[in-house]
């Protein structure tokens, strides 16, 4: 299907699709709604960014019978904001039916769950301990849901969360259909995809296109200065819509975040030290454009979308750098251009370089007083220390030849005699310089 139009969808659905704008499917829509529609199991891998979750809510959306009261789906997700966004999603799609859905979160009173389940709902969605805390109460009875999707799986497994699916899933139907999506499929979740999935189809999208397209990738040496001093000049020479500076810890996430304010910028902070309001409040105040920076830990890069990034500054590389993808993917997105900008020092080559591999290319840069300038090649140092020692070897072998008549051990005689030259060499270079 081309568009989406060409899906024989029910009407309110088709209207619900218009009303968001989408004409045509993203390749990974293309690939997963007709395999849902079939009643396939399916594991979707794909990075941010790439539409896939419509590409489980609209087929799962088209499946529900509103006539029947009972739970059909649940929705599954590691935060509390994807889970959130998921929903208000789900909510756009079914507006104006009789389709019942409830979200059911941490960070909320499970009492208060409770009473909501008095009439069971044909969809939730919810975080993986919420939902099983809801199910031990016999409260969410999942026992008629045969659809059962887990959003950012390998980020569900690192937080532990795959043991909470787990208590759920196996009270499910044995006809279940089980979506897993995530952007890595770690060798260590193998385990858990076999029991509940039989021949499920693998759709990966977008494997030899790691970075979204559409984004500069700036690199800022950080030289003598201190790196806090170096992001507020990087600041200065940038005027984002929205922009997310990325730090690996939540201490350094408020570090930065004070920092910024002493400067008087206002900024967002968001990571795992907030209260659930707190996170809620600061979300919506992100939505509102409250904030033109926000400071954040990397689960935000994976367990957040927000829209309008038009730039993402990484403060600090990530320790796994799988998630530069997922940092920089948080901009560029929908057709729209995106800067993401690197801060870096010399004990950072090495993942530099790593993440140059990735297929990541970088534009080496400076910027003072608010203008930018482009610097030389990052290797051009490391390549003129290769280029002068081959041409001092070059000369120590055209003065070192080889004798008329040789003698034993003429070839050690010749190489100690190379190895005096070069040295000679290399002290005159450094005395010119």
């Amino acid at each position: 299907m081309s568009k989406y139009s060409d899906y024989d969808f029910q009407p309110f659905l088709h209207n619900a699709i218009s009303k968001l704008g989408f004409t045509e499917p993203t390749p990974i829509q293309k690939e997963i709604i007709p395999l849902i529609l079939k009643g396939k199991s399916v594991i979707g891998q794909a990075h941010t960014g790439t539409g896939k979750t419509h590409s489980f809510l609209i087929p799962i959306v088209e499946r529900l019978q509103a006539d029947k009261s009972e739970l059909q789906a649940v929705i599954t997700s590691p935060t509390r904001e994807l889970a959130s966004q998921i929903f208000e999603e789900l909510n756009k799609l079914i507006e104006g039916t009789e389709i019942q859905s409830k979200l059911f979160i941490g960070g909320t009173d499970k009492q208060r769950s409770i009473d909501k389940l008095k009439t069971q709902p044909h969809i939730v969605v919810g975080t993986p301990g919420r939902i099983r805390d809801l199910v031990q109460e016999n409260a969410l009875l999942v026992h008629t849901a045969s659809l059962l999707v887990v959003d950012e799986a390998d980020l569900a497994f690192d937080l532990g969360f795959i043991e909470e699916i787990d208590a759920f899933a196996g009270k499910m139907p044995s006809s279940l259909e089980m979506f897993v999506f995530s952007a890595t499929i770690p060798e260590r979740l193998q385990p858990f995809l076999k029991k509940y999935m039989e021949s499920p189809v693998h759709i990966h999208i977008g494997e030899k296109r790691p970075a979204a397209e559409g984004i500069v990738f700036n690199l800022v040496p950080v030289r003598s200065k201190s790196k806090k001093k170096r992001l507020l000049e990087v600041m200065e020479g940038i005027n984002p819509y929205l922009a997310i500076i990325f730090t690996n810890t939540r201490k350094n996430a408020d570090d930065v975040a004070n920092y910024l304010a002493e400067a008087g910028y206002r900024v967002g902070r968001i990571h795992g030290d907030l209260a659930p309001r707190e996170r809620t409040r600061m979300m919506k105040q992100v939505r509102d454009l409250e904030y033109q920076y926000i400071v954040a830990t990397d689960l935000a890069s994976r367990g957040i979308d927000i829209q309008g990034i038009s730039h993402v500054i990484n403060f600090e590389l990530p320790e796994d750098l799988e998630f530069f993808i997922h940092r920089v993917g948080r901009t560029a997105r929908a057709g729209l251009k995106g800067t993401a900008i690197t801060l870096y020092e010399p004990t950072d080559e090495d993942a530099i370089n790593r993440i140059e591999k990735m297929g990541i290319p970088f534009v080496h840069v400076d910027v003072k007083d608010g203008e930018w300038s482009e610097l030389k090649e990052r290797h051009t140092r490391e390549n003129r220390k290769k280029s002068s020692a081959s041409e001092i070897d070059i000369k120590a072998k055209a003065l070192v030849r080889k004798p008329k008549k040789v003698k034993p051990g003429y070839k050690r005689n010749m190489r100690w005699e190379m190895e005096a030259i070069k040295k000679r060499e290399r002290r005159m270079k450094n005395r010119r310089k």
